[in-house]
């Protein structure tokens, strides 16, 4: 331990004493002006300054040639950069050429769907405008009345198409015949139309009805009181099939259907024709109706 330390000091002094041999040591400080006066002296030997001026003139021709380097240099990255954005300049003109084209292509296509378009409501107009001329009144259809009869449907037309066909009467000398036997079909045709009608079967309405016929208490024979309801007999009046539905305390009511036309026979007729056997019958309501 003892030798380390003895080591370690002699070694700072060795190195405390270098630094101070540079500190006092300054020709390394005074280079410059050791090395002019080695210049002058040499100078001064030689008996002329000609080198020094040749020193200066090279040193000027070679600031001039990097000056020509560098400005060669210049123009060779100023004409690659103009090449570059010539170069994209035109492939952006190229690119807005073709979408141009594209628009351009897709424009004409809609032109043309348009003019067809067109073309076809020009020629559903030029329709529509001769179809009213070619409708004449004599082919509208026969009408049926309710009593199997049937007329001729009657037109309306202006003051201005009648005028027209009245000089057309007065103009044609030789359609006479051809309006009799026009008139001969339209009637021969409407008598086969009224005979079909008479002989088709006319449709009948018809209803269903339930009626609850109540007694007046629980002593009343249900059986006679049956009998006394289907007694009642009218055209178009058809009975069912009945039954006694329980009340309360006893008492049952007398529930029964029965057929109808609605033509002949009402509810208010069967009511009044069931309430007139009054020993036997209270009340009578009806439950259901339905038209069949």
């Amino acid at each position: 331990m003892v030798t380390d330390e003895l080591l370690y000091r002699s070694g700072q002094e060795r190195k405390m004493s270098a630094v101070d041999f540079l500190a006092k040591e300054k020709i390394w400080f005074d280079k410059p002006r050791y090395d002019e006066a080695e210049r002058r002296f040499y100078e001064h030997m030689n008996g002329s300054p000609q080198p020094t001026k040749d020193a200066g003139a090279n040193t000027i021709l070679q600031d001039i040639a990097r000056a020509r380097e560098n400005i060669q240099k210049s123009l060779a990255g100023s004409t690659g950069s103009s090449i570059s954005s010539s170069s994209a300049d035109h492939g952006e003109l190229v690119s807005r050429i073709k979408s141009l084209e594209l628009e351009n292509q897709s424009l004409h296509k809609v032109v043309e769907n348009l003019r067809a378009a067109l073309s076809k409501l020009e020629c559903r107009v030029a329709v529509l405008e001769k179809s009213p001329a070619a409708v004449s009144p004599a082919s509208a259809p026969p009408v049926p009345y309710t009593n199997g009869t049937a007329v001729q449907q009657k037109t309306s037309t202006p003051a201005k198409e009648e005028e027209e066909e009245d000089d057309d009467d007065d103009i044609d000398l030789f359609g006479s015949d051809e309006d009799e036997e026009a008139d001969k079909l339209k009637e021969q045709r409407l008598k086969e139309y009224a005979e079909k009608k008479a002989k088709k079967p006319a449709i009948i309405a018809k209803s269903s009805i339930l009626l609850d016929v109540k007694p007046w208490d629980d002593e009343t024979d249900m059986a006679k009181l049956e009998e006394c309801v289907r007694s009642v007999q009218a055209d178009g009046l058809l009975w069912g099939t009945s039954k006694l539905v329980p009340v309360g305390y006893g008492i049952k009511k007398l529930q029964i259907a029965c057929v109808v036309e609605d033509d002949k026979v009402g509810t208010d007729m069967l009511e009044e024709e069931i309430t007139k056997f009054e020993d036997y019958v209270q009340s009578v309501d009806v439950a259901a109706f339905n038209k069949i």
